[in-house]
């Protein structure tokens, strides 16, 4: 007799050829599809995600409260070793460990990320007896962890957990205690790790960077660090790099405007004016003639300084160009004297020139 075998027919103890042909359309779906959404309410969109984001906000800024002492042990902790930080943790408290790492690399405490469960075949081989671990779990109760913490107690590697379970498992065992609680996931079911993976990931920057802070790490540290691409362009290049040196537009305090507009025609809109030694006197820009067009039709006998914006903004070679441009957008002027330490004119730094450059 030809049959249908089922699971239930088998595990029952009845004979599967007698069992009736199972209709698959009426078989249940251990794991139905959803069904297709209608039309989508905008309103509804957007009040849900106003709500996500409210509270993931209050998850992080509750965070505030809660720090204590043992944030400051953690600090003094983590500067006293002379290995590297050890971050783990599992499924998205993994996720968010990576982060971490990567940010305390980032920003000069050299840190790694142990996967828990390849640690345990193999990858302890990175920790050193001169590390410290941090391990995140949003209730300390992971079973991946175990093995991690048994290892580290037996060769004296201390742990900080960054846990929401102050009394759980990974608490008892961990040195120092960091709490990343909170009162409810985003998630509508209170289950998908949302608010609590926000939570840690702020307390994981909090960390870095008040050890950022305690290491005195600079910019001219971060940008040894972050060579290439934007960033590394942004941190690195000097006025120095881009400015003009040659056949500057420079002119006495009793030059006429006549001579004047023609440098501003021909030179990028700004000219300098320098006494006899190139001391800086103060700037004609093509703002100034504007201003002096309004009030004045006979322009051509005007002299410079009598126009120039005296004390103008200025900067010295050796500044960053971030900071020249910093300095042209909060005046709107579109460039710069260079100054030596004298207050010599050296050169002149033009903000498109900078922008070409990569300092923004």
């Amino acid at each position: 007799m030809s049959g249908q075998f089922t699971f239930d027919a088998m595990s029952s103890g009845e004979d599967p050829a007698l069992s009736p042909p199972v209709d698959p359309s009426s078989a249940s779906d251990p794991i139905s599809k959803p069904e297709a959404p209608g039309a989508v309410d905008p309103q509804d969109v957007l009040e849900e995600a106003r709500r996500v984001i409210r509270l993931e906000a209050r998850s992080v800024a509750d965070l505030e409260a809660r720090l204590d002492s043992n944030f400051v042990k953690a600090v003094e902790m983590i500067l006293s070793v002379s290995g590297r930080v050890i971050i783990a943790g599992i499924g998205k408290s993994g996720i968010i460990a990576r982060k971490i790492a990567a940010t305390f690399t980032s920003t000069g405490t050299p840190a790694t990320f142990l996967h828990p469960v390849e640690a345990l075949h193999g990858d302890l081989g990175i920790v050193g007896k001169g590390d410290v671990a941090i391990l995140l779990s949003k209730s300390g109760e992971s079973d991946e962890l175990r093995g991690l913490v048994e290892y580290f107690a037996r060769t004296g590697v201390q742990v900080i957990a960054m846990t929401g379970g102050r009394n759980s498992t990974l608490a008892r065992h961990s040195a120092l205690v960091l709490d990343c609680a909170v009162n409810e996931e985003a998630c509508p079911h209170d289950l998908a790790p949302t608010a609590s993976t926000t939570a840690t990931m702020a307390l994981g920057d909090a960390l870095a960077l008040a050890l950022l802070r305690q290491r005195g790490f600079g910019r001219e540290q971060f940008a040894r660090i972050h060579p290439g691409g934007a960033l590394g362009r942004r941190l690195l290049l000097r006025v120095s790099d881009v400015m003009v040196t040659d056949d500057l537009p420079i002119v006495g305090p009793d030059t006429s405007m006549r001579e004047v507009i023609v440098l501003l025609a021909s030179k990028r809109g700004t000219v300098a004016v320098t006494d006899n030694a190139g001391i800086l006197l103060g700037v004609v820009t093509a703002g100034d003639l504007t201003r002096l067009m309004e009030r004045n039709e006979a322009v051509f006998g005007v002299y410079a300084s009598e126009v120039m914006t005296r004390e103008p903004q200025s900067v010295e070679a050796d500044v960053l160009g971030a900071t020249a441009v910093g300095i042209m957008e909060r005046f709107g002027i579109m460039a710069l004297p260079v100054l030596d330490e004298a207050g010599t004119l050296i050169g002149m730094v033009h903000l498109h020139d900078l922008m070409r450059a990569g300092a923004v």
